[in-house]
Parts: structure tokens; C-alpha cells; sequence
């Protein structure tokens, strides 16, 4: 006599999500996304005038605006690296808006057969140095939004919520019990 073993997958994917494993794995993404956007926003704080040149090769600013953006791409960049690290209200929002404008632009570029640099890391960054791929970068982001989305959906099946920027009300994010 054979016998069937039911098991619960409900129960099983979400330990997937909600055990000891998946709350370190959730800081592993997180901490990879601060450090990507930490990156990205100080090498390119480093030479503003250069990164604003990649800007304005994608032809989709007037001249007036192009320094203007760059410079406040750069600081939302490392903003949104500070919030996330310390799970600050909207952070993880603004990214997500942040790589989806980003992904919309290289597709843009990808779409014009444009044969730049993506301006992903700054002007020292090896990889644009050895050679203009904005598919690669579009599959970079791609895989960014993924872990952005586990972050989402960790939050979400952990119940977490952020701490406001400015320390009104509660500073620490907290988990909520279920």
C-alpha cells in the first residue's frame, strides 16, 4: 500500500520569507542596494561636469537642465542609499521610482542604437571604460528591481514598517507581531 504525504506549501513558501534565513537574506538585498546606490551616487559626486555630460548624450533635457538633474540625481542617489540602510519611510519608494526612470532611460538608449556610456557608476568606472553596453546595464537594473521587490514583499509578509525621516512619532522601523 503506497501512501500520499500531503504537505502544506503555503506553510513552506512562507518560510521562504518569514524565517531567520529570509530576514538575512533581506538585509543581504538590502544592503547590496545601499551599497550600489552609495557607489553610484559618490563616484559620480566625485566628477559632477563628466556625469552630467552622459546626461545630456541620452538628448532628452535642454542644456539648462542638464547640470541641474545630474547634481540632484547624485544626491537623491546617496538619500535614498542613507534611508534604506536605516529603513527610513519612502526610501525604498524612491528607488524603485529612481530604477524604474533609470531602466526607462537606458531603454530609451537602447531603442536610439545609442553607443554610450550608461553613467550608471561615473566616468572612472572600468566597465564603461572597456565598453558602452546599456543592454547590460538594463539587465543590471533588472536584476536590482528584483531584489527591490523582495524587499517589498519581505516588508510586506513581516509586516515592517519604516521610520519617519525627521523622528516625529516612532524612530525605529519596527516588525509588527501577527
Amino acid at each position: 500500500m503506497h501512501q500520499t504525504i500531503k504537505r502544506d506549501t503555503t506553510q513552506d513558501s512562507l518560510k521562504l520569507i518569514s524565517g531567520t534565513s529570509a530576514r538575512r537574506f533581506y538585509h543581504l538585498l538590502k544592503f547590496l542596494l545601499v551599497f550600489v546606490f552609495l557607489w553610484s551616487g559618490i563616484s559620480k559626486a566625485i566628477q559632477p561636469v563628466q556625469f552630467s555630460e552622459t546626461v545630456g548624450a541620452y538628448g532628452l533635457l535642454p542644456e539648462i537642465l542638464i547640470f541641474p538633474a545630474a547634481v540632484g540625481m547624485i544626491a537623491l542617489e546617496i538619500i535614498v542609499a542613507a534611508g534604506l540602510a536605516f529603513e527610513k519611510r519612502g526610501a525604498l519608494s524612491l528607488m524603485t521610482l529612481m530604477m524604474v526612470l533609470f531602466m526607462g532611460v537606458l531603454s530609451y538608449g537602447i531603442f536610439l542604437g545609442l553607443d554610450i556610456d550608461c553613467g550608471c557608476f561615473g566616468p572612472e568606472d572600468p566597465e564603461a571604460e572597456a565598453f558602452h553596453n546599456l543592454r547590460g546595464a538594463l539587465f543590471r537594473d533588472s536584476l536590482l528591481m528584483l531584489a527591490i521587490g523582495y524587499l517589498y514583499l519581505w516588508r510586506f509578509i513581516n509586516r515592517l514598517t519604516p521610520s519617519p525621516w525627521l523622528g516625529f512619532g516612532n524612530n525605529q522601523a519596527q516588525t509588527k507581531e501577527v
